[in-house]
């Protein structure tokens, strides 16, 4: 009886193999953390807190009581998977894991607020990691699931390009600040102060607050613009073609599993 509605839990909240019973269930998840995130920032308006404050805060207890609920159950469940059978070990590195540790930051707040004497400054610090909540929506998101494994196909391509946009952004700040520096001082007054002007530049924000007054600093901006606008989609393009090639992977194992494939030969794995 006891294994039996282990096995029973660990497949309802597993990707794919809870059926509708466990659709049914990630849909009710996803669809009560946007109403807490929702309520967390309606908190932020007064005359909203101050006319629904128990409302409010009704909505709290019964999200933490739901979360609580799904982090033992993850816990308790956890040994019936093949990576931490272990009752004792295994469920200790799957707490560790990111989701768990995304999901215990989302409701230790509450419980924190509630049992720890703190000053007021602390509380409301506490209380603003509820919305960390929102990414708990990564663990019953099909989409999400399918970004986070993208993500990490292409976290070799990203991390080059991420470093090839920081060489650039100290790269432009430093020869803006050279060019710029004796015209413009108190705004171009050193290295550090002039990366606000390129990160804005790069990234084709451009709020106005700095920007070159000279005909050598001009000339450069227009190069930097240009040159920033196709190193800065760099990550997008990578992100894209990883998307590409998941959903190719994933339609090849949807026809090998409905005719009986193998997706990588291509032979019947009927017997």
């Amino acid at each position: 009886m006891y294994r039996t509605a282990r096995s029973f839990t660990y497949r309802l909240f597993a990707p794919r193999l809870g059926g509708r019973l466990g659709i049914a269930l990630d849909w009710g998840i996803m669809t009560l953390i946007v109403i807490n995130i929702l309520a967390v920032l309606l908190e932020t308006v007064d005359p909203v807190a101050a006319a629904y404050g128990r409302e409010l805060y009704l909505i709290e207890i019964v999200s933490v009581s739901v979360f609580t609920v799904e982090y033992l159950a993850h816990v308790w469940s956890i040994p019936e998977s093949r990576t931490y059978e272990d009752p004792v070990r295994g469920r200790l590195r799957f707490m560790l894991s990111p989701l768990m540790l995304i999901d215990l930051v989302a409701i230790l707040p509450f419980y924190l607020s509630g049992v720890v004497a703190v000053d007021a400054r602390f509380v409301r610090a506490l209380r603003l990691f509820r919305v960390v909540r929102l990414l708990k929506i990564a663990r019953y998101s099909e989409t999400m699931r399918s970004f986070s494994s993208v993500v990490r196909s292409q976290k070799e391509k990203l991390v080059v390009a991420a470093a090839m946009n920081v060489i650039l952004l100290v790269l432009s700040s430093s020869v803006m600040y050279q060019l710029e520096h004796q015209a413009q001082p108190e705004l171009f007054s050193s290295i550090p102060a002039t990366l606000w002007w390129g990160a804005m530049t790069l990234t084709t924000v451009g709020y106005g607050d700095m920007f070159p007054v000279t005909e050598w600093g001009q000339l450069a901006a227009s190069f930097i613009a240009v040159f920033g606008i196709g190193l800065f989609a760099l990550p997008a393009s990578i992100l894209a073609a990883g998307f590409i090639e998941d959903s190719q992977s994933n339609d090849e194992q949807t026809r090998s599993d409905a005719d009986g494939s193998c997706p990588h030969c291509g032979e019947s794995l009927e017997t």
